[in-house]
């Protein structure tokens, strides 16, 4: 008989921690890579500074970016009633020519103290009358039962979804951050406007920034190049269910948010070269991890992924990863401590906390192997 124990079986309790509210950064550090590094790649952890991060590499390594960008997607506006609301856009759908989605369609968050019927418009910004837009609620998405909303918007000038949001949106600033000016709710902080976007930001169509990648700046960059590192990217547009915590005690009955992806040929070619050389890819970010995983378990270099990484997960392409310090209780402490092992990840938090390491989006950074 064999001495082997079964695997143990998680349940949301096990990724719950006490965290001290002041440890949950409200502004960037002075300079990006001036935070602070937790090297947690062994068993016993060793404080440092994000610029050491080249350091910590090999030549040959492939460092593999998130290069999607945040968009001003939090915007305020009335219903006909005169009602508050809020929409947080998270996607803008593309017109694919079969009448699944026509041209200047979004899905959204809605925040208002009355939902508004199917086929009410929604007067963002003013409405078009007053410069806005007006926002024509179409139903739920993906399906009847979606947690989101799906509008039709409409401009007298025509524009897009992306142009409507540059013009009349707000960043959006994760719930833990508090911006206010002279006592009202301030979403327009001209330090966030540079900071919640990584230097390398692309792609628009994020509703949070990919932020392990926040710490990177053109030093960190060049001494990564010294070092023979290569560098490549992916794109997943984050959505605003990173920040939701898991509400099920049974991890099999989450329903995980889906995000869309892309993998470019350049990069499948750059992972290639990493595996011929007996290089590591060290994945900056989550999201990224969630990216490159998707497409090994799946082959598709593009599309939709609800990948829901917990322990146990068998990994195929990151070997080390780059990442902040996350909520308790959200899938991304479940693929971290799938990724380190729990008792590690566990262990390496209690030092974070013990050490007043700054926590989530404007936070510190920890850098992990995997085991």
């Amino acid at each position: 008989m064999s001495d082997r124990q079964p695997p143990r079986t998680f349940t949301l309790s096990d990724f719950d921690f006490s965290l001290p509210p002041d440890l949950i950064a409200q502004h960037p550090a002075p300079e990006r890579s001036a935070s602070r590094l937790l090297d947690g790649r062994a068993d016993a952890p060793v404080d440092r500074i994000f610029r050491e991060l080249p350091g910590l590499l090999q030549p040959g390594d492939l460092l593999v970016f998130n290069d999607t960008r945040v968009v001003k997607a939090r915007v305020f506006g009335e219903k006909e009633s005169g009602g508050k609301v809020e929409l947080l856009i998270e996607r803008v759908l593309v017109a694919d020519g079969h009448g699944q989605a026509a041209a200047n369609e979004v899905v959204a968050h809605m925040k208002v103290s009355k939902k508004p019927a199917v086929g009410a418009t929604l007067q963002m910004a003013g409405g078009p009358a007053r410069g806005g837009f007006g926002a024509t609620l179409l139903g739920r998405w993906p399906d009847d039962d979606g947690p989101l909303f799906r509008f039709a918007l409409s401009s007298p000038d025509g524009a897009g979804p992306h142009a409507l949001m540059e013009r009349h949106g707000h960043m959006p600033l994760p719930p833990y951050i508090e911006r206010h000016q002279d006592g009202v709710d301030d979403p327009d902080a001209a330090e966030d406007a540079e900071r919640y976007q990584t230097v390398f930001a692309r792609a628009p169509g994020a509703v949070a920034a990919p932020t392990a990648a926040l710490h990177f700046d053109d030093a960190v960059l060049a001494a990564l190049a010294v070092q023979g590192v290569e560098r490549a990217s992916v794109t997943l547009h984050v959505g605003a269910g990173t920040f939701q915590p898991v509400k099920t005690e049974s991890l099999a009955d989450h329903r995980m948010h889906s995000e869309w992806y892309e993998v470019p040929l350049a990069t499948l070619a750059a992972l290639e070269r990493c595996r011929q050389r007996g290089g590591r890819v060290v994945a900056v970010g989550t999201t990224t991890v969630r990216t490159l995983e998707s497409w090994a378990r799946s082959g598709q270099a593009t599309g939709d992924t609800d990948i829901f990484i917990t322990p146990g997960f068998a990994f195929q392409v990151v070997d080390l990863l780059v990442t902040n310090f996350h909520l308790p209780k959200s899938t991304l402490m479940m693929l971290i401590s799938a990724f380190t092992g729990y008792e590690h990840a566990m262990a390496l938090y209690r030092h974070a906390i013990e050490q007043r390491y700054r926590f989530f989006s404007y936070g510190d950074a920890m850098l992990l192997a995997r085991r």
